[in-house]
């Protein structure tokens, strides 16, 4: 698009609730829930049960730290601008960074998911061809305006909602009225192994890839500089959130477990020797003998990762638009078109996203893993900083005898209650030889961040 048809102006408000609903859901229900709960119960068992109950009580902790933030304040890149006004200017710099590439590796990581349940219909097709398809479509979908962008994320996730209750409702009927076969049983949650069949150290290996799971549901927060009315629209998303961590995580995953005995399902899960290379989901219908439930739950996991890219190349153009209007990003960042859309940060972002083919080209098998260990170093960082911001911002907001509206639970106990979980996660990700790597990055990715900063602070007018 030429320079000349851009200009640098305001981003739209024009989100309504609905949209915003369905956008906190949607950053919810992802590959982390379709496809990474394979390797999950691979090494947890009937025990992830717990496990995604605890990850999502933390994430709904952090949620409320952020949505007291947000209510008072609702601007664009949200995480960046708390950190920047509250903690000072190079923490708005690498909050703002980091969620960017957090959210670019989520995107590559949903796009590799999406070459993966291509290939439960079509095997012959590499994952990078089918990656590189779809990253034109959402790309262009967005590149419109952000209500048609509201549109497709609503539809996507009402897609996702009511596939997963069908879903919820079929296994309890094949469960309880025998139709699922003999196997069929909740005692599954036990009788094979037991509830922990591998110790509770198979499920604290997990946590880290549990975690990418809720990588996602503080994108409620970009949303606020285009929602309607973000008083009222955020504090309701924001709440709901751990009702829908119990109806579609625990209650699905539930279901799941029940249905078949979970030995037999992750023996099947990882006979092609890739233990991610295919959905739990689909294959447990399978494994009963229900085909034509198999293949809609497969086109339904398929949505639900092109909804989470969907979602995933929004918010990384406003995060860079926030950027921009806090010196931290190039200027340029800011130019939207007649609609309001910002058009060369969408761009910008895509750039980068684009490296997801070459790594399925290079390593189609280890693709998945290795990104969503990259996504969970990201986001603890991103999940620290929220944390520390919501404490000064707190302060802050005492000083000046102002009473939030929207209150987080327990503070400070709670913040430090998710600081300390970070760093488990971090000693977690330590002790599992594929992914320990992530952790290692995570110095060199601040000493850059920081030259970074030093390198901006240098080229300011004095």
């Amino acid at each position: 698009m030429p320079s000349e048809m851009l200009q640098t102006g305001p981003l739209k408000r024009g989100l309504k609730n609905r949209h915003i609903q369905l956008i906190a859901l949607g950053g919810a229900i992802g590959t982390g829930l379709f496809l990474g709960s394979a390797g999950v119960m691979a090494s947890a068992g009937p025990s992830m049960i717990l496990g995604y109950a605890i990850g999502g009580f933390i994430a709904f902790l952090i949620m409320r730290q952020l949505g007291e933030m947000i209510v008072e304040e609702p601007v664009a890149g949200s995480f960046s601008h708390f950190a920047h006004s509250y903690w000072g200017p190079f923490a708005g710099f690498l909050s703002g960074w980091n969620y960017w590439v957090l959210y670019v590796l989520v995107g590559m990581a949903e796009l590799t998911a999406v070459g993966k349940y291509v290939q439960y219909w079509w095997p012959e097709i590499p994952t990078w061809a089918t990656a590189a398809a779809f990253f034109v479509l959402i790309n262009a979908i967005n590149l419109t305006n952000v209500r048609v962008f509201g549109e497709a994320e609503f539809w996507f996730s009402i897609i996702k909602v009511v596939a997963i209750m069908g879903m919820i409702l079929l296994g309890c009927y094949l469960l309880f009225s025998g139709a699922g076969g003999e196997q069929a049983s909740v005692s599954n949650l036990w009788s094979h192994g037991g509830f922990f069949p591998n110790g509770v150290s198979g499920l604290v290996m997990m946590m880290a890839i549990i975690m990418f799971s809720f990588g996602g549901l503080e994108l409620v927060g970009i949303t606020a500089a285009e929602a309607d009315q973000p008083k009222t629209v955020i504090p309701k998303a924001i709440n709901q959130v751990v009702y829908r961590i119990l109806i579609f995580y625990i209650g699905a995953l539930t279901v799941l477990l029940s249905l078949h005995p979970w030995d037999d399902l992750v023996a099947t899960l990882t006979a092609g020797g890739d233990s991610y290379g295919s959905s739990p989901f689909v294959q447990i219908f399978s494994l009963i003998g229900s085909d034509t439930a198999a293949h809609l739950l497969n086109f339904v996991v398929l949505t639900a990762a092109l909804s989470v890219y969907n979602s995933g190349v929004y918010c990384n153009s406003r995060m860079l638009y926030g950027l921009a209007e806090q010196g931290n990003a190039p200027r340029s960042l800011l130019k939207v078109d007649k609609r309001g859309v910002p058009v060369l940060a969408i761009f910008f972002s895509a750039l980068f996203t684009l490296i997801c083919v070459v790594i399925n080209y290079l390593v189609p098998k280890s693709a998945l893993e290795l990104l969503m260990s990259l996504v969970v170093a990201a986001l603890v960082i991103n999940w620290a900083m929220i944390s520390l911001a919501h404490i000064r911002f707190r302060k802050a907001m005492q000083a000046k005898g102002v009473e939030p509206s929207f209150k987080a639970f327990w503070f400070p106990f709670a913040n430090y209650l998710c600081l300390a979980f970070v760093l488990f996660i971090l000693g977690v990700m330590l002790f599992i030889p594929g992914i320990r790597i992530s952790v290692f990055a995570i110095p060199f990715w601040l000493l850059f961040i920081w030259g970074c900063y030093q390198l901006r602070l240098r080229r300011q007018p004095r």
